[in-house]
């Protein structure tokens, strides 16, 4: 059986990463899809730290903070990201609130290089309205759920290493974008 040609990856095997890929971002804005993509492209692994989580408690996120609250989510979600970021350069897609907290943003910026798929609230809403598996969503109006998340979040989300539009647009160009201020920050990060 012939190897798979990937021109895309042929392209982004020349970027050397010393530290694993953490996106973040709101819900919606194709963490998950784009990071799997990312990933493929880079020759790297793909790690969803929602889905370690569940893996881990062997129950649904919903059923963590029903059950056992929001505290040991968080205490969950940090000793998940923790070992995530102490492997090998992998792709981590974490979930919405993960980079809020200010120890597991810490420790993205000490072991990781972060990178916020920033989006657009009708994107995000068109997006998350796809699917009724978002719990956060369950409960109330998604648009002004979202656009509540965002005033909180965003200037959080800010302080990532590297910021790229997640538009409604393909997501093959988002993880183009990706690539590209990737090569800027370790070229600008290697000169200072």
């Amino acid at each position: 059986m012939g190897k798979e040609h990937n021109t895309a990856g042929e392209n982004s095997n020349l970027l050397k990463l010393p530290k694993p890929i953490v996106l973040v971002g709101l819900m919606g804005a194709g963490k998950s899809t784009v990071g799997r993509r990312l990933a493929r492209d880079l020759g790297l692994d793909f790690r969803d730290s929602d889905n370690e989580i569940q893996e881990a408690a062997g129950c649904s996120i919903s059923d963590i903070f029903e059950i056992h609250g929001e505290g040991i989510f968080r205490d969950l979600e940090k000793r998940v990201i923790k070992r995530l970021l102490e492997g090998s350069p992998l792709v981590i897609a974490t979930g919405g609130g993960a980079f809020i907290q200010p120890h597991i943003r810490e420790m993205i910026s000490e072991f990781g290089i972060s990178i916020w798929l920033r989006a657009e609230l009708d994107v995000l809403v068109e997006r998350v309205s796809r699917k009724n598996t978002r719990p956060l969503l369950e409960k109330g109006d998604k648009r002004e759920i979202l656009s509540d998340l965002m005033d909180k979040r965003y200037p959080v989300y800010e302080q990532a290493d590297v910021i790229v539009n997640s538009d409604d647009g393909a997501h093959e160009k988002v993880v183009h974008d990706i690539i590209h201020a990737l090569k800027q920050f370790l070229k600008t990060s290697k000169a200072s």
